[in-house]
């Protein structure tokens, strides 16, 4: 029977056009956040700035792929900032630095279609949701998931840039069954991700659903035919009956047999 289930965040609840094309937005973010950094009294030398921040992004971004652990942007930010010479940031600096890096991102992102009615649903049988996200900035996903109107759906949230761990470590998985109260066979994680969510799930023993609507790009490409999720649906509404079938206490499609 399964009991919960733990859902990832971009292009699985939530989509942008600009999914998993970062190069897209950066130069536009990279610039807000050397405005803001300027407006405050730091006298930052722009190209200086922005190509040492994009070579430690560069670094640690792919430390924490091959560790799953996180690397925050405001450890990313600090350590550039050092690195040239400027005085540390306060705390409420680096937050409203960050809110404004993020910003322009923030306005790209909408409700993946059938979120609401499939949550509702999942709900309303009496499952467990929870939701793990990979990411940077803890704000930035908090930020994400209000605008969606998600966050009432959900307990626990668990952003790798707070706990400090990333999919696919399953140790971040192990936060939500342990909240829940719940072993990993009675659990399902749905994301969009092969090298994150899937193989997380897999390492974690829970069941898993790869989502596939916003799902190519690179990344998962290369994992194909190495990382073999359980099933896939190509929307949400397609996951109801997969949970139905799996012993999800859902209710029977209206007019079936």
């Amino acid at each position: 029977m399964l009991r919960g289930v733990i859902f990832d965040l971009g292009s699985t609840l939530i989509y942008s056009e600009s999914d998993h094309q970062w190069g897209r937005l950066l130069p536009r973010m990279q610039q807000d956040l050397l405005r803001y950094l300027q407006a405050h009294g730091y006298a930052l030398e722009p190209r200086a700035f922005l190509n040492r921040l994009a070579a430690n992004y560069a670094v640690f971004d792919q430390q924490r792929q091959t560790d799953w652990v996180e690397y925050t942007m405001t450890f990313v930010l600090t350590q550039t900032l050092a690195e040239l010479g400027a005085p540390a940031p306060a705390p409420a600096v680096i937050a409203e630095a960050l809110q404004a890096y993020y910003a322009h991102s923030e306005t790209q992102w909408r409700v993946m279609p059938g979120a609401h009615a499939t949550l509702d649903q999942l709900r309303r049988a009496g499952l467990r949701l929870g939701l793990i996200s990979n990411a940077g900035d803890d704000a930035n996903v908090q930020r994400l998931i209000d605008q969606a109107g998600l966050r009432p759906y959900f307990d626990p949230i668990l952003v790798s840039a707070a706990v400090g761990l990333r999919k696919p470590n399953p140790q971040i998985f192990a936060l939500a069954l342990h909240a829940w109260g719940l072993p990993p066979a009675e659990c399902v994680m749905v994301g969009d991700t092969l090298g994150a969510d899937i193989l997380g799930a897999q390492l974690a023993g829970l069941r898993h659903v790869w989502l596939t609507a916003h799902a190519d790009h690179p990344a998962n490409a290369a994992h194909r035919g190495q990382i073999v999720p359980e099933m896939e649906v190509a929307g949400l509404p397609e996951l109801l009956p997969v949970l139905r079938a799996w012993g999800a206490p859902l209710p029977p499609v209206a007019g079936a047999a």
